[in-house]
């Protein structure tokens, strides 16, 4: 994997946040929504994105008609091509596909930023994970994978929509090694409005996940595409 230089972006008290404009990010779940949305805002950024899914065909549609220079492949290939992987993908191929690229997500840095949960007429709620949660799923199924968590709070509508200069939200990004964190804190500092704050270690995936729920419920009450905001940082 290529190692990112240093540039002058804050970590955290006395680091810097690593140069990652070289890395090729890799969006498993590139053609729904959210990864749909996430490559968008990525490459326009000016970054280096291949969308993968279980069809290449359908990948490279989807890659075309983002165009900003995004390559579609399917998702073997998209892991194998790319420094970074963010997972994108539903809840329930969530096991079977990491399972499937075991050997393809060797030694990369992966962002699991899926939401396990349930809807019901009641609304959303979290879903209980024997690991624990999406992101220690990924870190149980890929053992020979650096595993992070970070871009569950974001607004599908909003990565998508064209007219949308600046995603206004905070990242909040987990994971057990500092210079994967920072790295994926970096890419979340390409996008304009955005910020990648470290919140912690992978055991504290379940409650950022979950938070989903009650953003759910936010955007449903008062018709808006709330995100998060960490004060004081």
């Amino acid at each position: 994997m290529t190692q990112p230089d240093s540039v002058n972006a804050t970590a955290g008290p006395g680091r810097e946040l690593p140069d990652v404009s070289e890395l090729v990010v890799g969006v498993l779940g590139g053609t729904g929504d959210q990864g749909r949305g996430l490559a968008y805002r990525l490459a326009k950024a000016g970054q280096q994105v291949v969308i993968g899914s279980r069809n290449a065909e359908r990948a490279e549609d989807c890659a075309t008609q983002l165009g900003l220079g995004v390559r579609g492949a399917d998702n073997a290939t998209c892991a194998r091509e790319s420094d970074v992987v963010i997972v994108a993908v539903p809840w329930d191929g969530h096991a079977e596909t990491l399972t499937s690229l075991r050997a393809d997500l060797a030694g990369k840095i992966v962002v699991d930023c899926v939401n396990p949960l349930g809807f019901d007429k009641q609304g959303a709620y979290a879903l209980q994970v024997p690991e624990g949660s999406a992101a220690q799923q990924a870190a149980a199924l890929l053992p020979d994978s650096t595993v992070t968590a970070a871009f569950h709070h974001l607004s599908a509508v909003l990565l998508q929509d064209e007219s949308v200069d600046e995603i206004d939200i905070d990242v909040m990004v987990l994971g057990e090694d500092r210079a994967a964190t920072d790295t994926v804190q970096a890419l979340a500092d390409r996008i304009p409005g955005m910020r990648g704050v470290f919140a912690g270690r992978l055991r504290n995936a379940h409650q950022v996940e979950a938070l989903v729920a009650n953003l759910i419920s936010v955007n449903r009450r008062y018709k808006v595409h709330a995100g998060v905001r960490i004060t004081d940082v």
